[in-house]
């Protein structure tokens, strides 16, 4: 059994092609766009539907299998690290998304002072400037 279809178990999912291949798709790494994972899933399966892509982008999601980020003014991304609490950073240029770890140690992004009375488990932050390719670009204009 591969571990694609333990992890699909492990979180109470039914294991068909589909799924199979839309985590091996967001393991490869990236911030990647739905068009962009059904695209490289028709390339492992022969057919399947922009929706059944969004359906189980859904399901994994839901099952902590993947993590859906949707930067200001840009289309929903997914990706496959999950868990960890780690944020983004944007190009305002170019619009690529890279990882930003959380604060090491103790986490103050997750003590946002006032609570609301809500048990907090995750905080989202988004980073935004140039990267060094669109940095370059200007620098050279």
């Amino acid at each position: 059994m591969s571990s694609g279809e333990e992890l699909l178990r492990e979180h109470g999912l039914r294991v068909t092609k589909p799924r199979l291949a839309v985590l091996d798709v967001l393991t490869e790494g990236g911030h990647l766009e739905v068009d962009d994972i059904a695209r490289r899933v028709r390339i492992r399966l022969e057919s399947v539907s922009t929706q059944a892509v969004y359906d189980v982008l859904g399901a994994l999601s839901r099952a902590g299998l993947a993590r859906r980020i949707e930067p200001a003014g840009s289309p929903a991304r997914f990706e496959a690290r999950v868990g960890d609490n780690h944020h983004h950073i944007v190009c305002r240029g170019c619009g690529v998304i890279d990882d930003v770890d959380c604060a090491v140690g103790e986490r103050p992004c997750l003590n946002p002072g006032e609570g609301h009375g809500f048990e907090i488990d995750e905080a989202e932050v988004t980073f935004w400037g140039l990267c060094p390719n669109c940095q370059s670009r200007r620098d050279s204009d």
